[in-house]
């Protein structure tokens, strides 16, 4: 490793802000092992505690139906398919009971670009779920589904939050991120939101005090540089606003879509990628290891790469499946990951707030 990469990772270290080139040399020269090292020792500065979090939700998607093309998805289906569908109301209200009564306190609720449904449907929706389940997180609508609406139902953007917000909607995922560059989603996709406009969504959405997360699919056409291009959008819109909690990123999963030919990243690079975003995002306060794409053990090992936090039990998965990806753990499975990397599990709430009991010095000790 060249004297130039190790000068960036010891002032990423030391806490000083990495520029768009230092990025870019990270990615094109950067080792797997001292990166790991440099975003490890970041994620402990961020957070010293002996905790590493989880949390229990359940992604349900309401409807397949998609007026986008995404040549990388493989779950949408366009409007009168046999297998498009919209999930009847009280199949839905029994998928957030069984998550209830598993302990979860959030759903991800998200589905296609339907454009047949009204929008007084999605305030019905997020009412009914609120009615029953009062206590329930809804963590809901990506970006494209929210900047979608406004140009279906042609309402300021602002306006459309606010009632979904007044209907009960909690906070923004960050789907549908991919890469934040318009050469690539023009390029991969059509009838869907640019780089913009999905970062403006968030924006407005925290402008109203609204918190979300982002998000990152990368191993198909971006370049390193893109890559880079993309941490940096996060990187400005969180310096604007703060009102990101938490970074995701995945490899793309190519079976079953339009661009099966791209060969897959793998481990190797999901790890470094993880890492660079770690010691680049130095004003988000999490990042979440993605054992659903990557399996348990690399899942785990995102805990030493820039991870504090283990993501979702998801008790349910459509997307990535849908592309032949098929990675479940149970809770305690997630736990276990946790103690076996050095660290006390935590089950937390979408604010990154514990939310179940603290464990005794005793226990601490014992897991520790």
């Amino acid at each position: 490793m060249s004297s130039t990469v190790t000068a960036i990772l010891r002032r990423a270290v030391e806490g000083e802000r990495l520029t768009f080139d230092d990025g870019v040399r990270l990615m094109r020269e950067g080792d797997l092992l001292s990166l790991g090292r440099a975003a490890d020792a970041v994620s402990k500065q961020l957070h010293p505690e002996p905790y590493r979090t989880y949390n229990i939700d359940r992604n349900i998607n309401y409807t397949n139906v998609c007026a986008a093309v995404c040549d990388f998805c493989a779950f949408y289906r366009k409007v009168g398919h046999s297998e498009a569908y919209v999930l009847d109301r009280e199949v839905l209200l029994e998928k957030i009971r069984e998550t209830v009564e598993l302990g979860g306190d959030q759903i991800l609720m998200q589905g296609g670009l339907h454009p047949d449904l009204p929008f007084e449907w999605y305030e019905e929706l997020l009412h009914d779920i609120k009615s029953h389940f009062p206590q329930v997180n809804i963590h809901g609508f990506s970006p494209p589904e929210l900047h979608f609406f406004t140009k279906l139902y042609k309402m300021p953007l602002k306006t459309v939050l606010e009632r979904l917000k007044q209907a009960g909607l909690g906070s923004l995922p960050g789907g549908g991120g991919e890469i934040l560059v318009d050469r690539v989603r023009k390029e991969i996709t059509r009838g869907k939101v640019m780089t913009d406009d999905w970062l403006n969504v968030h924006r407005v959405w925290h402008e109203l005090g609204g918190i979300s997360t982002a998000t990152m699919m990368y191993g198909h056409i971006e370049t390193l540089e893109e890559r880079i291009t993309h941490f940096e959008r996060i990187r400005q819109l969180q310096d604007e606003t703060g009102g990101l909690t938490a970074f995701i990123s995945w490899t793309f999963q190519p079976d079953h879509t339009d661009m099966a030919d791209v060969p897959p990243a793998g481990a190797f690079e999901y790890l470094r990628v993880q890492a660079i975003s770690r010691l680049y995002l130095d004003n988000v306060p999490n990042i979440q290891s993605s054992w659903v794409t990557q399996g348990a053990k690399i899942g785990q090992l995102a805990l030493y790469f820039g991870a504090n936090d283990m993501g979702s039990l998801m008790i349910e998965e459509n997307v990535v499946s849908s592309a032949g990806t098929v990675h479940h753990l149970t809770l305690e499975q997630i736990k276990r990951s946790i103690r076996e990397s050095g660290y006390i599990p935590r089950q937390r709430n979408v604010f990154y707030e514990y939310i179940d009991a603290e464990p005794s010095s005793e226990l601490v000790l014992l897991e520790a």
